[in-house]
């Protein structure tokens, strides 16, 4: 059985496992399964294992940094390492090497955390397909763009991981490949030595094996000035379910998990009631796209224009269409965003949390990388999203169930999910490779 994060915690702290214990049984997974999943760009054995040697003699001497302490963590490839490269999945930027971490690398690096390795990012966090696959079955997606993290979780090749999102970059392969994700409020957590896609809507968040590890990164990662206090949710929670939009486009499997788990929920204590979505929801998907192309093309214009082949087809659409917005069209979205984030704060009115599915359907074929449809809205938003298993679709295939917060309230949402995942039973369960 894979560790969880917090297993993994509890063992070391108590001295039952040390670091360099742990660190082995990733970087043997990392051995027999990587030539498969393709989940690294690549793994600094060499430099891991000295960090491992480093935390375990420093806990011999009686300093604990605290739970992250000798816990492997892999970084997805726009993160700026100090010495590392960061290629975003560029041909061109295999070399591009990093003069200083990532605040969140840094914060990571202050608490003790192991960095495996660079896991693979879809090409500067777009829709091109990875070379990636994913561990329940390897003729399908793992999801993007945080693609390698996902997957190299499910395989127990790491603990932790970061991920970005700017439509669905982190609930979207957590739930095709069975991991949990939290996407925070947007501006929580600092974008600071991160490539960009689109300013305006790039989060920074974290990955794991569940939920309740999902807890432990927060507190690491989250900027401490950009918090806002609230009381703790009372338990069981009241789940606002929507339905419409989140339900037009789910296949049966997905709407017979939600359904079963809306059961367990309600059978559980907690109170399910139906929250309408504010006037003009379904037009999300669109102005989102536009608000994505044009800061994506803002970013990336002079260098496509100079390096054109670097590109591959998803991306250099993206970019394109970015480049013929008219400046008209960009501003009716902006303000279209103000407004929708706005709106959606009446429907958290006498709820804790909303319920959704997390993806349109299970995995798909390799040759995409799968609907953000569920997501997207949350990104455009920046509320906090977080996302777990929920069941499995006929072929064995994770199906994960998405909790949506009310803004600058991760805390509470994490509380509301583990209990949710209690419920649900979920056991961190690994696929047959």
């Amino acid at each position: 059985m894979i560790a969880t994060l917090h297993t993994a915690v509890d063992e070391i702290r108590t001295g039952r496992r040390t670091p360099v214990d742990l660190l082995e049984a990733c970087l043997e997974r990392i051995d027999r399964l990587e030539d498969r999943i393709h989940a690294w760009v690549f793994v600094n054995h060499k430099g891991a294992r000295a960090e491992a040697d480093r935390l375990t003699a420093e806990l011999r001497r009686g300093e604990w940094r605290g739970p992250l302490h000798g816990i492997p963590i892999g970084i997805k490839d726009i993160f700026d390492v100090a010495d590392w490269p960061t290629s975003a999945g560029s041909r061109l930027w295999k070399d591009n090497i990093a003069q200083q971490d990532a605040t969140v690398v840094q914060r990571l690096r202050e608490a003790g955390a192991i960095f495996v390795g660079k896991t693979v990012t879809t090409q500067y966090a777009s829709f091109d397909p990875p070379p990636t696959r994913n561990p329940w079955d390897v003729r399908r997606t793992p999801g993007g763009s945080s693609s390698g993290s996902a997957a190299a979780l499910a395989c127990g090749m790491c603990l932790g991981a970061l991920g970005s999102q700017t439509g669905g970059s982190i609930t979207r392969p957590a739930s095709y490949c069975g991991v949990a994700g939290l996407k925070p409020t947007f501006g929580r957590v600092s974008t600071q030595g991160v490539v960009p896609l689109a300013a305006s809507m790039d989060h920074v968040g974290a990955m794991a094996r569940c939920v309740r590890d999902l807890g432990i990164l927060y507190q690491t990662i989250a900027d401490p000035e950009n918090s806002e206090e609230a009381p703790a949710p009372t338990l069981p929670p009241r789940l606002g379910r929507l339905r419409g939009f989140f339900e037009n486009r789910a296949d049966d499997s997905v709407l017979r998990m939600m359904d079963e788990a809306c059961d367990r929920f309600s059978a559980g204590g907690a109170a399910i009631m139906e929250v309408t979505l504010p006037d003009g929801f379904a037009e999300v998907t669109a102005r989102h796209r536009t608000v994505m192309a044009v800061e994506a093309a803002a970013f990336h214009e002079t260098r496509l224009r100079s390096v054109p082949h670097d590109y591959d087809a998803n991306i250099r659409a993206l970019l394109e269409e970015g480049l013929a917005c008219p400046a008209p069209e960009y501003a009716r979205c902006k303000d279209a965003q103000i407004r929708l984030r706005d709106a959606m704060r009446a429907c958290f009115t006498g709820v804790d949390a909303l319920l959704t599915p997390a993806t349109t359907g299970p995995a798909p074929d390799a040759a995409t990388t799968g609907d953000p449809l569920f997501n997207s809205p949350w990104s455009f938003t920046g509320l906090p999203t977080v996302c777990f298993p929920g069941s499995r679709s006929r072929e064995g295939l994770p199906l994960g169930v998405q909790l949506v917060g009310a803004p600058w309230r991760e805390n509470g949402l994490l509380t509301i999910a583990a209990w949710c995942e209690d419920v649900l039973g979920f056991e961190a369960t690994e696929p047959s490779l």
